[in-house]
């Protein structure tokens, strides 16, 4: 029996979006990667930008995202993502560019070419996904990381007078000239998944109008760097993370 005699087009209510390809995830269970990567696949086709959008991936678990989602893809070096979509924007002022950067990659080793492409108005979206960990290369302290949370190279806890204090990231970005829409967002609930699906889709679009940069941040779990459950990592999440990292938009020039 062929499967469109079993769901007929008015009875289904959801399928795998067609630029995520069959490619099996490498992401840990319960990691916030799988939904962001669904939503940006789902974006890009329903705004029929398939054949005109050119991704950049660093390095860090982000990385792979060019083995998942079916468009053109850069890989740069640590932290060089958004110099790479400058030069990619310029080039081909028609096409939809954007990063996906983790933490790691974007607030520490890329601090200074992300604040500066951002602050130009480069038409690029900066994807920032947000789990205050280095989750690839074995779970080391982040510029996000808590303070008192412990990690590889914080096993008592972050402190202030000697690690610093976590970096508010999109808080620098909003107050930057040439950025357009800044906003924080989440994907552990169904709501938050569609407010973040509705963020994405407006940093595309203000990208694709010239308006000038956007950066989207995903507070999101690292379950298997927390070294919790997936449940228990979107508790965590809640109860530690949004207080510090508050969701909504912090800014919206387009407006």
């Amino acid at each position: 029996m062929k499967r469109e005699d079993i769901i007929r087009p008015e009875h289904l209510v959801y399928e795998k979006p067609s630029l995520l390809n069959d490619t099996p995830m490498h992401y840990c269970p319960g990691c916030s990667h799988g939904m962001v990567h669904k939503l940006v696949a789902e974006i890009i086709e329903e705004m029929g930008m398939t054949d005109k959008t050119i991704a950049i991936s660093p390095v860090g678990c982000a990385v792979f995202a060019y083995n998942y989602i079916d468009v053109d893809w850069i890989e740069a070096a640590h932290g060089r993502a958004p110099a790479i979509a400058t030069a990619t924007k310029r080039m081909w002022p028609d096409r939809l560019v954007f990063t996906y950067q983790g933490d790691g990659d974007l607030a520490c080793i890329g601090t200074a070419e992300t604040i500066h492409a951002l602050n130009r108005g480069e038409n690029i979206t900066i994807i920032f996904i947000n789990n205050a960990i280095y989750g690839m290369t074995g779970g080391q302290m982040a510029p996000t990381t808590l303070m008192g949370m412990k990690t590889a190279t914080c096993p008592y806890g972050r402190q202030a007078d000697l690690h610093g204090f976590p970096l508010k990231f999109t808080e620098i970005a909003a107050s930057l000239e040439g950025t357009a829409y800044v906003t924080r967002q989440a994907v552990h609930t169904v709501a938050a998944i569609r407010r973040t699906k509705a963020a994405i889709r407006k940093a595309f679009e203000t990208s694709l109008q010239g308006r000038g940069s956007s950066l989207v941040e995903v507070v999101s779990t690292c379950n298997a760097g927390w070294k919790l459950s997936p449940v228990e990592a979107n508790k965590w999440m809640e109860e530690n993370m949004f207080p510090y990292y508050k969701l909504g938009d912090l800014k919206d020039n387009t407006i």
